[in-house]
């Protein structure tokens, strides 16, 4: 997570960026390959696609996704998106993403 450090150390700003969450990790690590912030993403250009620009196309944008969806779709995958087992996510990584996703 190097990439993910605090940018305002890097510029030498002295201010300091909120500690990253493990939820936060484990979307970088899981989930941003495909769903971060721009169509060149194939989960968030899918998800534009399906949803017409009527809810946000980024997950981490997102305010409408309920923490058993979440649960559900990584636990057994969508459409190309494949299941994530426990040995990749654990229940307790799983629990840290859905607060991530639902800003609890």
């Amino acid at each position: 997570l190097a990439a993910c450090s605090d940018t305002a150390e890097q510029t030498g700003d002295k201010r300091k960026a909120p500690p990253v969450t493990r939820g936060e990790q484990v979307y970088v690590r899981w989930c941003a390959p495909c769903h971060s912030r721009g169509l060149e993403y194939p989960g968030t250009s899918a998800l534009q696609a399906k949803y017409r620009g009527e809810v946000p196309a980024a997950l981490e944008d997102r305010t409408d996704l309920a923490p058993d969806t979440i649960r559900y779709v990584v636990r057994n995958g969508v459409s190309v998106m494949p299941r994530s087992r426990k040995t990749e996510i654990s229940d307790a990584d799983l629990d840290e993403l859905v607060q991530f996703l639902t800003k609890d």
